[in-house]
């Protein structure tokens, strides 16, 4: 048995790999990236079958965001030139999931800049959800910054399912990526949100010039939150960004990091999600071996592949669209 199949069948039983042992992934040579989607593959497989989730994005208020954070776009230091607006109104929500529902997606995800939302932006929210879950079998993700545990309490309540704070970046590299709020303010959302109820949703975005070291450390900060949907971001360095310039990762490095993450978190849902077209070119059907779920349509501020171009990519994979399977209150 290979070294990567024998992390394969380890993998499934739920044995974390060690910290060597998810560098050993990350710094394969690429000729040994088939390999180990090969036996990634086998742990998605075991989990998930050849199914794949799909999800749609909607930015519910762009831009006039007060925090610091390097890579985004909509951040008060960011000069990029992206468009702002206030919290958009419920019947714009209602028309982005009728739109989720079009392309085939499962989990509509409801967005907004900011640190958190205001109690006007918090009942907004509640309003759209209430009647989306009322007449559409969606599921529901919110990502609206910091919460408090009573927020969070009152986002489960009106329906929504998923919560979605990203750790980002490894705890040590934090304070080099933005400085306006902690590490430790994320984890501690992603905790009100499993508290309130809610599925907890965190990943990462890989390219902000964290060590080999730090990703493998990131896998395993996942795994302790236990995060069920973990999104896996490559920096798109998007010019009047701090990060403007950025090298982008290489495809094969790309797919060496989505392995590492089916391997330490064997059964949760893992997204290839912003900057994949941009940073996995080609190779982004490769990505499904190790993924499970990917956004259709257009990011924040940046632009998707067509929804077209990705239903059939997972049509020619021989792969299918997960079904939605909730009901409407």
């Amino acid at each position: 048995m290979s070294e990567w199949l024998n992390y394969a069948k380890r993998a499934i039983t739920g044995e974390k790999l060690s910290l060597d042992e998810g560098l050993s992934i990350l710094q394969a040579d690429d000729e040994e990236v088939l390999p180990i989607l090969q036996a990634a593959f086998k742990v998605r497989s075991h989990f998930y079958g050849k199914k794949v989730k799909l999800n749609m994005i909607i930015n519910a208020k762009s831009g006039l965001c007060p925090e610091n954070c390097g890579y985004c776009s909509q951040s008060i230091i960011s000069t990029a030139p992206v468009e702002k607006y206030s919290f958009l109104d419920k019947e714009t929500l209602l028309a982005g999931a009728r739109e989720a529902m079009e392309r085939k997606a499962g989990t509509y995800c409801i967005v907004a800049s900011g640190r958190g939302p205001t109690e006007r932006e918090l009942d907004g929210v509640i309003e759209a959800v209430e009647e989306i879950t009322a007449t559409m079998p969606l599921k529901i993700c919110a990502c609206l910054g910091i919460l408090t545990d009573e927020k969070a309490k009152r986002l489960k309540q009106a329906g929504v399912h998923r919560y979605n704070h990203n750790i980002n970046t490894h705890r040590d590299h934090h304070e080099a990526i933005t400085t306006s709020h902690t590490y430790d303010n994320r984890v501690e959302t992603v905790e009100s949100a499993k508290s309130a109820g809610m599925s907890p949703c965190s990943g990462v975005i890989i390219g902000m010039g964290e060590t080999d070291e730090q990703i493998v450390e990131m896998a395993y900060a996942l795994r302790e939150i236990d995060a069920d949907s973990i999104p896996v971001n490559f920096l798109h360095a998007v010019p009047g960004t701090p990060l403007e310039g950025k090298s982008r990762t290489a495809p094969m490095k790309a797919l060496r990091v989505l392995a590492l993450m089916r391997f330490i978190n064997p059964s949760k849902e893992i997204r290839v999600s912003g900057g994949r077209e941009l940073n996995l070119r080609t190779l982004q059907p490769l990505a499904l071996y190790a993924a499970n779920s990917i956004f259709v349509g257009d990011y924040l501020t940046t632009e998707g592949q067509s929804v077209e171009i990705d239903h059939h990519m997972i049509e020619d994979l021989g792969f299918e669209i997960e079904e939605r399977a909730i009901p409407v209150t």
